[in-house]
């Protein structure tokens, strides 16, 4: 059945759509591989109108990925409305979702437009989407297959023009597996699909994090170079969320001034030890002073060899040596090699290395 044009929504359905307008900018912080990748997919998937599932793990910033697909999308002047499918009762969800009727059920004493017809235009985030009761389910996938909703304690079939996006941090298939999610659900909102990776794996993200957060809360704080050290190798089991609560924390403690790695300790969980700091470098010794170097050369026959191929390759096999060593993590393959981060990045590029592991 063709759904009708969309009914008016009234006053309250309008205010909810001018403050989903006013979030602010997103901004995909960060300079790993992983990150980078990220915002090239969005660029290039920005004005499709097809699902887009978005899976990481709890603080990973998968929100953000969604506003920064919208602004991206050619929907950015229509709002952008979320909704946590886990933090809503399974009795209130659709209601939420599709809006009610006047006396559809108890306490419906005005009529009120869901996130569907609210998100008309723009996008409809569904975070933790993997939490939405089974019943839910069925009804999502419907309007996903028809674009068209009904408000609870109606009848009237209202068109809806919706880009979804959903995110989880819930392992689907596994859901699937349980009987807890539906798998033909899954194959509607996976039509494109993003990994947020968590922040303990792309660890030259945190100091442009803390930088952001700092300028956030207007503060003058400032991390030594050992403390920013530590702060780059701790787990963040909490992912960004907790490096966002850890800086405000951190500016309330220190209105101002340096932080150094001593600091730390009172600051962050317990649950972690603080990385062990590097030992400083020994000074530098005088070329009278500094030891030959003793070169074995190995299949140098009277034709000579390409010296620049056989460096190259080298570089290459130590590269990805201390890459696999360390799990894909640039900041400690930098350190392996004792070369400074941005130093590898350009080698691996040059190279034509991918970041990960093998």
């Amino acid at each position: 059945m063709k759904g009708q044009s969309r009914p008016t929504t009234g006053k309250g359905a309008a205010d909810r759509v001018l403050r989903a307008n006013e979030t602010q900018m997103a901004q995909l912080i960060g300079i790993s591989p992983a990150i980078t990748a990220i915002r090239e997919e969005i660029t290039k998937i920005a004005d499709a109108s097809a699902s887009v599932l978005i899976t990481g793990p709890s603080g990973s910033g998968k929100e953000v990925v969604a506003q920064k697909l919208h602004q991206k999308s050619r929907r950015a002047a229509k709002p952008f409305v979320a909704i946590n499918c886990a933090a809503i009762p399974a009795d209130l969800i659709e209601s939420e979702l599709f809006g009610h009727e006047q006396g559809a059920f108890t306490g419906a004493v005005k009529a009120r437009a869901g996130r569907f017809e609210t998100a008309h235009g723009g996008t409809l985030f569904l975070d933790e989407v993997g939490d939405m009761p089974a019943a839910m389910q069925a009804k999502l996938l419907r309007t996903l297959e028809t674009r068209v909703i009904e408000r609870v304690g109606g009848m009237l079939p209202i068109s809806v023009d919706v880009r979804v996006v959903a995110a989880t941090s819930v392992d689907l298939q596994a859901a699937i597996a349980d009987g807890r999610f539906r798998a033909d659900l899954l194959y509607r909102l996976d039509v494109i699909h993003i990994h947020m990776p968590p922040l303990c794996q792309r660890p030259e993200d945190v100091p442009a994090l803390i930088e952001h957060f700092l300028v956030q809360h207007h503060q003058h704080v400032r991390f030594t170079p050992a403390a920013m050290a530590a702060l780059s190798a701790w787990p963040w089991p909490g992912n960004v969320r907790e490096l966002r609560n850890f800086i405000e924390r951190a500016t309330i403690h220190h209105g101002g001034g340096m932080i150094g790695r001593e600091d730390l300790a009172r600051l962050l969980s317990s649950s972690h030890r603080l990385p062990e700091p590097r030992p400083e470098p020994k000074p530098a010794q005088t070329i009278e002073e500094t030891p030959p170097h003793v070169c074995t050369l190995a299949g140098l026959g009277p034709d000579g060899i390409d010296l620049r191929q056989v460096l190259a390759d080298l570089e290459c096999a130590y590269i990805r040596e201390a890459l696999a060593i360390s799990g894909g993590t640039i900041a400690r393959t930098a350190r392996l090699l004792g070369l400074q981060r941005t130093t590898l990045i350009e080698k691996m590029r040059r190279l034509h290395i991918e970041a990960r592991a093998g």
